[in-house]
């Protein structure tokens, strides 16, 4: 049995049964990555030390009898934007470098509640802005399905680590399809919850109307066991959602009949790659075999959203970004004749090229004389394109679209193109703005590389999403 393989639910039965411990599972990990990092390097830092803790712990459970949590001795990776007590949360980020978290984030809290192990923190764009991990300060991430390619972004370090059977399952931040888009460039699952679905406390925020944490799996069940286990409201986040959430219950029959899916002609464009677009026509297919109803559909103000999405995200990232100033913690250059050239200098050392581009933007938009011609404006915007989704959500029960224009391209390809990185973007920035859950999910191939196809649906319909997934995953394996 190769441990690194095991999906979340064949490792739970596993510990369940003594076929293995926990330490073994984490051991065997470790022992993968040591190996494996040479090339993939989607970890910033590992920490064997606690999650061997937390896998003893968990082996003592299962020899005291105890009923476990589906997540119990199960290695997770967490993206360094997210807070783990005792450990860095760079965001990738030399401003951050010597950062160490004070305390854990909401979602982190509840997975070592149950018992998960956290092996390490991954890769990311710098403070999670781009598209392909290249942004990061230190350094560049491969996809291990051709280590000339990205693995996407901006949460890049944790989708290869999952596709390259580095951890079973892993956590990233999808702000404008930063889970989405590496999902489908590495052939893994990645859930964007609901907004509010999901406590953002303890996560870095970049654009705090936008941000949500979400799951990467191998298959549409683990991470629907990883979503429900990280869901909820969360006193310390206001924004999260305090009702009940449905949660998905996989069976060996889904039935698809009488669902109605929306095939959004706006996502069918120019610049869309020739073989993205035949694999998401042959996942249609499949859908109508399982027993859907296949149904085009206009979404007219989709053709906006990018334009909205680089005005709102610039904005808040303006605002949130202002509280690193080189005083209360991370990198600090004394040198200076006052306190505003502390300040600058500090800025100036510590934030990548993509940071500063995108808080001048920001305040630029938000200035005096700006304001109503660009935030305003893009919010105006951003109202319409959540009218389109409420419109079409009457027609139709979801929506199916590729997840992104093209399959994973070269390192360095866009790198020194932020207009052409920002269209990565493309299929995955209009349901961030109108809050709506939406899952990548692997349908086939195209270039030799994975290709993604994106399900959207209404407000906290994630349990439908599962449904569908799970029903074309199991139909098309």
């Amino acid at each position: 049995m190769n441990l690194s393989e095991l999906t979340i639910h064949r490792a739970h039965h596993s510990l369940l049964k003594k076929e293995i411990s926990a330490v073994e599972l984490a051991k065997s990990f470790f022992e993968h990555i040591k190996n494996s990092e040479k090339t993939i390097k989607a970890y910033l830092k590992l920490t064997p030390d606690s999650a061997l803790d937390s896998a003893k712990q968990v082996d003592d459970w299962i020899s005291q009898g105890k009923e476990i949590h589906p997540l119990a001795g199960i290695p997770i990776a967490i993206k360094d934007n997210i807070l783990v007590k005792g450990f860095q949360a760079t965001a990738a980020s030399k401003i951050l470098e010597n950062y160490t978290a004070s305390y854990d984030a909401t979602v982190v809290k509840k997975l070592k509640a149950v018992g998960a192990l956290i092996i390490g923190k991954t890769n990311l764009d710098e403070f999670a802005m781009g598209a392909s991990t290249e942004n990061s300060a230190f350094q560049l991430t491969h996809n291990p399905h051709d280590n000339s390619k990205v693995p996407g972004g901006s949460s890049g370090g944790s989708a290869a680590a999952v596709a390259a059977f580095e951890a079973i399952g892993a956590l990233g931040s999808d702000t404008g399809g930063s889970v989405r888009q590496p999902a489908s460039f590495c052939g893994v699952v990645g859930l964007r919850p609901t907004y509010g679905a999901v406590s953002r406390f303890g996560l870095i925020a970049m654009a705090s109307s936008l941000d949500q944490i979400g799951p990467l799996a191998r298959n549409t069940e683990d991470a629907a066991i990883l979503f429900e286990t990280i869901s909820g409201n969360d006193n310390f986040d206001s924004t999260s959602y305090p009702g009940e959430q449905d949660f998905f219950r996989p069976s060996k029959q889904e039935d698809l009949r009488g669902l109605k899916i929306g095939l959004p002609k706006e996502y069918f464009i120019e610049g869309l790659d020739g073989g993205v677009a035949k694999v998401i026509e042959q996942a249609a297919e499949n859908f109508k075999k399982l027993g859907a109803e296949i149904k085009q559909v206009s979404l007219p103000h989709t053709k906006y959203s990018l334009s909205a999405y680089y005005v709102i995200v610039p904005s808040e990232v303006s605002a949130n970004l202002a509280r690193f100033d080189g005083i209360r913690y991370g990198l600090s250059i004394h040198q200076g004749n006052d306190l505003m050239e502390v300040y600058l200098n500090s800025r100036e050392q510590g934030l990548g090229a993509e940071p500063k581009r995108r808080v001048m933007l920001g305040t630029f938009a938000l200035s005096a004389g700006y304001y109503d011609a660009y935030y305003k404006k893009a919010q105006k915007v951003r109202a319409k394109i959540k009218e389109d989704f409420e419109r079409v959500f009457k027609e139709v029960d979801i929506l199916l679209s590729p997840t992104a224009p093209t399959t994973a391209f070269k390192l360095g390809e866009k790198s020194q193109d932020p207009l052409s990185m920002y269209l990565a973007d493309v299929f995955t920035a209009p349901q961030p703005l109108a809050g709506i859950p939406a899952i990548s999910v692997p349908a086939g191939n195209a270039n030799g590389l994975p290709v993604g196809m994106q399900l959207m649906g209404p407000h906290f319909s994630e349990a439908l999403l599962f449904k569908a997934a799970y029903a074309f995953e199991k139909f098309t394996v």
